[in-house]
């Protein structure tokens, strides 16, 4: 199937750029800058611009069957980067007429910030971050995709287990993990097989 991934040159979009070009998927994706992504592949597309530029965007999306964003923000970098990025990845896709999307959030955006005092504690040292989640949270349940939103816990960057836990209501507890590996795969896993739409779960090892 046909991919465009947003965050591709990050930690978690690596593993899931990697995963989806192994499993036979053709991919596009949007780069700052043209080294900012060391692979090459005869099914990877790199489009280099600004994420808010409405042509470079259309490019990106177009005939994609489903639109992944594994963004997030890095240190040093605009603690805003998820709902900015949704305000035009979304009309991009409306333009081109793609509709399934599936979008990194985390565990204690949006109504999860209740889930625990230890999920409120995080939200209030990485406040930013998290209201930004909500904010992208917000615009995508608002919008007419097919949207998927993926709430993992705290991330590592061990090897994949292959084993982990995912579902609506699932909480991950003060120990919740899951290596960024494992939470590409579901997200791939979720991108071909179409299911959880309209649908937050959560998932963890």
């Amino acid at each position: 199937m046909k991919l465009a991934i947003f965050g591709a040159s990050g930690a978690t979009g690596r593993q899931l750029l990697r995963q989806a070009l192994d499993a036979g998927h053709t991919v596009s994706v949007l780069l700052r800058s043209a080294d900012a992504l060391p692979i090459d592949h005869a099914r990877l597309t790199r489009i280099v611009g600004q994420l808010g530029h409405p042509a470079t965007m259309r490019a990106v999306v177009q005939d994609a069957e489903a639109v992944i964003s594994v963004l997030g923000a890095r240190k040093g970098g605009a603690q805003n980067i998820c709902s900015d990025a949704m305000r035009h990845i979304l009309p991009a896709m409306q333009a081109t007429g793609a509709r399934r999307l599936i979008a990194l959030s985390a565990y204690g955006a949006s109504e999860t910030y209740k889930a625990s005092l230890f999920i409120r504690f995080v939200r209030k040292m990485i406040g930013a971050k998290m209201r930004d989640k909500d904010k992208m949270e917000a615009l995508v349940r608002a919008s007419a995709t097919d949207w998927t939103l993926v709430r993992p816990p705290a991330l590592t960057n061990g090897p994949s287990s292959g084993v982990y836990r995912s579902g609506t209501t699932l909480k991950p507890g003060i120990m919740g993990r899951i290596p960024r590996a494992d939470l590409a795969a579901f997200m791939l896993r979720t991108a071909e097989q179409g299911n959880h739409l309209d649908q937050a779960p959560v998932v963890c090892t």
